[in-house]
């Protein structure tokens, strides 16, 4: 960050002696920031872009108009930490089976598997799956596909069939990777059946290549085996094909959670600036650094760990549970790979918290200098115990942002504080503000989230839509020209945020608004309680403030609910005390793990649950039971 500052006023002639003013700058001059952040960050255009932003309109802003260039060319390219006898990934599985890939070897597997791929007539434009696990074939895979200019997507093998079909069958693919089975939380799940069923659902395939990732003998009348595939191509060249600016690279997808999840089209140009940006500036990454992440590949924060070969770092993948044995598990991999940056969820946070790990005590991590949480907003607590038990000199690095620009919004940077319960930052080249009901700009108030000025990573367009109208429903209502992003926010007179949860689950008794999150940060901040979902009806007529919990074992709802009372009434408001209390067995959850606060919303105020929520996006669907017999 202070190298990037240094070479601005040498180069380019602007001053911004601290982040406050560089954010300035990168959100107003967004011609002169993106075009210094190519030049300083060393991005290969293949053909040099007329300008940097041909139509700053949203949507349908138009950036590096006439450039060409490739994401995979990016994470392969020579480069410091990138040699041939460099480590480019280091991966575990839960059970101990374990890998580590150079640089060298990477590049061949690649060039060897996108041999495969033309041999098995792939082109560009072409959609190529995965169902696979955060493995080291996944990501060979994708590059391969991205190398070509085929366009990826993937799913997490847990996810059912529908829910995978819901996805895959939209965007018409001609060629899947999947593996035989998968392992979790000590137990091993055959694939097989699933893949078998995802060929005769999508009628686009062309051929599937079978990872042998359970067991080496495994088979599929018809698919070919991933291991032979390399063989057969060992050796073959490795190519990139430049592509312009905003060619597609993957598809993500919206949770899906009332209908079809979106398909939401990211461009290799978009990508490979966003991710730079971040990785390098923001995260300080570079060579010798080893970034670890825990995800599944149905999640966005996949997309952004392996991207950590962008800037030379050792990107550390770890497929299982992260609570198989105990919840420790992910600290001992921290350990034993000396991981420098840690991300992470914060209800791992929470759960770690609620056990009393002691990490830094337990485990050598004197390695580690940053730790990144995200999907779910980091209460004050959980700072509190990553500053005592992880260790007062690692930077806490709570971001929030999306799978809709695979970006984040805020979060942190190498110099910018900490502060208790806070993300430290607006990031550079997002301009985030805090709106009021009549698009009017707050400070140190609670706001919807909106982005005033485009970003290179926002969608290029979602899938199947070409005359953007879903795009435009999606993010550019109620505010003309300005992305809300369905987040409530506040922004500090100092530039930090706070998130309080989804804008469209807000909390609002007697004229008071609130996020959810606020009111989970004191409910689950007891032991005694696993887990809640808090429910406001008041839109209906004598509507009620409903608080669902998942008790601990042993523990009786009589007992502690006045102490959780006087809790919310002395932390928030009384006005936030819940009308009744109902234990349920399990939160309904989408498959990446967030609570369905909006389906259950509708579902107790009438909607019939098949128009509330899609069974097949939730990770637990029978948990809905309990919400339809309390309604009835």
């Amino acid at each position: 960050m202070a190298a990037f500052r240094a070479w601005l006023r040498a180069e380019r002639g602007v001053d911004v002696p601290d982040y406050a003013a560089l954010w300035e700058w990168s959100t107003t001059d967004l011609e002169g920031f993106w075009g210094a952040l190519a030049e300083f960050l060393d991005v290969t255009f293949h053909t040099p872009p007329l300008r940097v932003l041909g139509s700053d309109a949203m949507p349908g802003a138009e950036w590096f108009p006439g450039a060409t260039l490739n994401y995979a060319e990016h994470s392969l390219r020579p480069g410091p930490g990138k040699a041939d006898d460099d480590l480019a990934v280091l991966f575990e599985r839960e059970d101990g089976l374990s890998a580590q890939v150079t640089y060298g070897v990477l590049r061949r597997q690649v060039a060897a598997m996108r041999a495969a791929l033309v041999e098995l007539g792939v082109r560009r434009g072409d959609r190529v799956v995965a169902l696979a696990p955060n493995t080291p074939q996944t990501l060979v895979a994708f590059l391969a596909a991205a190398s070509l200019g085929a366009t990826w997507s993937s799913c997490s093998p847990d996810f059912g069939a529908r829910a995978i079909a819901d996805r895959f069958t939209q965007i018409e693919p001609v060629v899947l990777f999947a593996v035989d089975g998968y392992v979790y939380n000590g137990r091993a799940f055959d694939v097989c059946p699933t893949v078998q069923q995802l060929r005769d659902d999508i009628p686009s395939l062309r051929a599937t290549v079978l990872i042998d990732y359970l067991s080496p003998e495994a088979a599929l009348d018809g698919a070919i085996p991933w291991s032979s595939l390399l063989a057969e191509h060992d050796g073959a060249e490795l190519a990139f094909d430049p592509v312009p600016f905003d060619h597609p690279l993957w598809v993500l997808y919206s949770s899906g959670t009332t209908g079809l999840p979106k398909g939401i089209v990211h461009g290799h140009g978009g990508i490979v600036l966003e991710h730079l940006k971040t990785l390098a500036l923001h995260c300080d990454f570079g060579p010798g650094e080893r970034f670890f992440w825990f995800t599944t590949t149905g999640w966005m924060m996949w997309n952004f760990l392996i991207s950590g070969l962008l800037v030379g770092s050792t990107i550390v993948l770890f497929d299982g549970s992260p609570a198989h044995p105990d919840l420790s598990t992910l600290w001992r991999l921290a350990e034993r790979h000396r991981v420098t940056y840690f991300g992470t969820s914060a209800p791992y946070i929470q759960s770690c918290l609620k056990q009393h790990l002691t990490p830094g005590r337990s485990q050598d991590l004197s390695a580690l200098r940053a730790l990144g949480s995200t999907g779910a907003p980091l209460s004050p607590e959980g700072f509190r115990w990553i500053a005592d038990e992880v260790g007062a000199d690692v930077q806490i690095c709570s971001i929030s942002g999306g799978t809709d620009l695979c970006a984040a919004f805020v979060g942190a940077a190498p110099d910018v504080p900490v502060w208790l319960g806070e993300l430290s930052c607006r990031m550079l080249g997002a301009a985030v503000a805090a709106y009021d009901e009549e698009g009017k700009e707050l400070t140190d108030q609670v706001g919807e989230l909106v982005i005033t000025r485009p970003m290179p990573s926002m969608p290029i367009h979602l899938w199947n839509d070409p005359s953007g109208a879903r795009l435009h429903e999606a993010y550019f209502e109620p505010y003309p020209n300005t992305w809300r992003h369905g987040d409530w926010i506040r922004i500090t007179d100092r530039g930090s945020a706070v998130i309080y949860g989804r804008s469209d689950s807000t909390l609002n008794r007697g004229g008071v608004r609130m996020g959810t999150s606020e009111f989970y940060r004191v409910v689950e901040g007891f032991d005694e309680v696993a887990d809640s979902l808090v429910i406001d009806t008041s839109g209906n007529v004598e509507g009620e403030l409903l608080c669902f919990l998942v008790l601990a074992d042993g523990v009786d709802l009589a007992t502690l609910e006045p102490r959780l009372r006087s809790a919310l009434r002395s932390a928030l408001s009384p006005r936030h005390v819940p009308d009744r209390f109902i234990v349920v067995a399990e939160v309904p959850k989408t498959l990446n793990g967030k609570k369905c606060e909006v389906p259950v919303k509708k579902i107790l105020a009438g909607t019939p649950p098949e128009r509330a929520v899609s069974r097949d996006a939730l990770a637990n669907p029978d948990s809905l039971q309990a919400f339809l017999t309390f309604k009835g």
